[in-house]
């Protein structure tokens, strides 16, 4: 059961880590947020009235907390989406979230069984391996600066899988004492991060950076990608209070499988053979853990 639940939460979160990114790129990182953040905390909301159970300060202040490092992680790495190669982000990104859990997995006592273990570290690997792109995208015989560099992508997409990991990690410690309660906390933590982000940029720059979120298309991608964010979360913090974080976590990072190959069709990013290598190294990691 840990096994489905991670990797729908892989699914949901590839899904709309693209169409949030499609998003960004008509118009700027946190416009896109200003849509999908709400939508997904109201999503949550539901969920959490529906299913019940009573929150304690302890599990509501760890989901907070969780919140605010995801809320970070979020406008980088939807800037970086904006800026660079979607099939160079998402996995870069997704690697630096999935070392934190397995290493605080481990210090806690965690230990998979031969099997499993094998099938963890392809997948670590398979992310590794997605994210292996030529630097093309400083023009021919350009030199790219620290700065530029930033700017691009890479690094802030290694930021964003910090804080994704620290989010992975803070929820898992939340505990499901209170239903998803803890879930409504950390998307309240995302709220915080994103409206003060919007008041810093409005009074530095006068007004939000990016044309407007308009048209039925642009606006049903904004509100399905938030929604289906929402839902990842769910499934991930289900899948982490069932199982081990390290497995939970590793499982959940795959997402940028999804994202690549809607990437592909969507901007025709060429796959190079190691990318090609990392998918299907990816579904022998899966397979492992799944015998295992």
């Amino acid at each position: 059961m840990v096994t489905v639940l991670a990797l729908g939460a892989a699914l949901a979160y590839g899904v709309a880590d693209f169409l949030g990114g499609a998003v960004a790129r008509k118009s700027s990182a946190l416009r896109a947020l200003a849509w999908c953040v709400p939508v997904g905390f109201v999503v949550v909301l539901i969920a959490a009235l529906l299913i019940g159970g009573r929150p304690t300060w302890p599990s509501l202040a760890w989901g907070f907390g969780a919140g605010l490092a995801g809320g970070i992680g979020l406008i980088t790495f939807y800037r970086a989406l904006a800026r660079g190669p979607m099939s160079v982000v998402a996995p870069v990104s997704a690697l630096a979230s999935a070392v934190l859990p397995v290493g605080v997995g481990l210090f806690r006592g965690e230990r998979l069984d031969a099997t499993v273990l094998a099938g963890v570290l392809l997948c670590l690997a398979a992310i590794g391996l997605v994210s292996m792109e030529k630097d093309a995208e400083a023009g021919d015989g350009e030199a790219r600066g620290p700065g530029r560099w930033f700017d691009s992508g890479p690094l802030m997409a290694g930021i964003s899988g910090v804080c994704f990991g620290i989010f992975f990690t803070l929820l898992e410690t939340a505990g499901d004492q209170g239903g998803l309660w803890p879930l409504v906390a950390a998307r309240t933590g995302n709220l915080v991060v994103i409206g003060a982000a919007l008041l810093v940029v409005i009074r530095m720059r006068g007004a939000i950076p990016g044309p407007p979120i308009s048209g039925r298309v642009l606006i049903g991608l904004a509100l399905l990608s938030g929604a289906l964010d929402a839902s990842a979360n769910g499934l991930y913090f289900v899948a982490a209070q069932q199982g081990m974080l390290s497995l939970a976590a590793v499982l959940t990072s795959l997402y940028p499988a999804i994202t690549v190959l809607l990437a592909r069709i969507a901007y025709s990013e060429r796959l190079r053979a190691v990318q090609r290598l990392g998918l299907a190294v990816a579904v022998a990691g899966v397979a492992l853990v799944t015998m295992g």
